[in-house]
């Protein structure tokens, strides 16, 4: 399988990079079985997540999953299917509880999880590719009601997702708030528009999804500038060089696609976070970041199209 692997990679990787390819292959044949091998032996790529994470992940009218997480992993599907030389299916899971997400990509039941945050702590049990995102932890509450500061929490209810991130910040940024524990960031806004709680502190991301339309006074997120920052990106089993490599030259090609003004890649990445969506991001915003996270890596360019050559991408699954 690994030979097979190798030779379909080098028609489509930059001059050099098939050497480097090269380096990471003995490890992977190390492991009884790699994403690569399974999804060459299966045809299939299984993608899981939180289907109540828009713009990340979230169902259209006919139960399907849509959204930026999922964009990146239809390109993630169509760099394996070239790889592996075979038809690749792209299935999702809903799994709503982080821990069991994680638990899956440990286990093997599970190859990818797309739009996630980064954190130290699952960084020790699971790898993440090259960030297509950043995201950060704000204030979500209606408008003219808090600024964000620090001063401004002080004995408000805020609702924050049990055991977070975010619960542990507020602790840090106002002593004096008055945390209210939820499941999840959906419910945390239900309570915060039927006023059981006067604010909300979570992922930006997120809540620019959930505060979005809704009746009620509008929801606006404070302070200008996050509390803290951090990159998304996707979550794939640890140690599995190869699989990860091709996740990252994938996201690369998206980022590289946005930049170089590629079509598809700008209509797929504006649609979840450009001007006129949720998230709104300027044209020049997502520019400054994609060149930022490329900056240490290779550019990609398209090679020149020869007569009678397959295509250099297959079309997504």
């Amino acid at each position: 399988m690994l030979s097979l692997f190798r030779s379909r990679f080098a028609r489509w990787l930059l001059p050099g990079g098939v050497a480097l390819l090269a380096g990471l292959l003995p490890a992977a044949g190390a492991r009884a079985e790699g994403v690569i091998d399974r999804v060459a032996r299966s045809g299939e790529l299984v993608l899981v997540g939180d289907p109540d994470q828009a713009p990340m992940l979230s169902l259209d009218d006919q139960g399907q999953p849509v959204g930026y997480g999922m964009e990146v992993a239809k390109r993630i599907a169509a760099e394996l299917a070239m790889a592996v030389g075979r038809p690749v299916r792209l299935r999702f899971d809903a799994v709503a509880d982080p821990a069991e997400l994680g638990q899956r990509l440990v286990g093997g039941q599970a190859d990818l999880a797309c739009g996630v945050p980064f954190t130290w702590e699952r960084d020790i049990t699971l790898d993440y590719s090259l960030p297509f995102g950043l995201s950060g932890l704000r204030l979500l509450a209606p408008a003219g009601r808090l600024d964000g500061s620090p001063q401004a929490l002080a004995g408000q209810r805020i609702g924050v997702v049990a055991n977070s991130l975010a619960e542990t910040e507020l602790r840090g940024i106002q002593p004096a708030a008055r945390p209210v524990g939820f499941r999840d960031l959906s419910q945390a806004v239900e309570a915060l528009r039927a006023g059981s709680v006067d604010g909300v502190i979570g992922d930006s991301t997120l809540l620019a999804g959930l505060g979005a339309g809704g009746k009620g006074a509008a929801l606006v997120q404070t302070p200008s500038e996050p509390y803290e920052r951090y990159a998304v990106a996707c979550l794939v089993p640890e140690n599995d060089s190869a699989f990860r490599n091709l996740v990252n030259l994938a996201i690369a090609r998206l980022l590289q696609g946005y930049l170089d003004g590629q079509s598809e890649a700008v209509t797929a990445i504006d649609r979840w976070v450009g001007p006129g969506s949720a998230l709104n991001r300027s044209p020049e915003q997502i520019r400054n970041y994609f060149e930022a996270v490329l900056l240490g890596v290779e550019a990609l360019r398209p090679l020149p199209a020869q007569a009678g050559a397959p295509p250099t991408r297959p079309t997504a699954p």
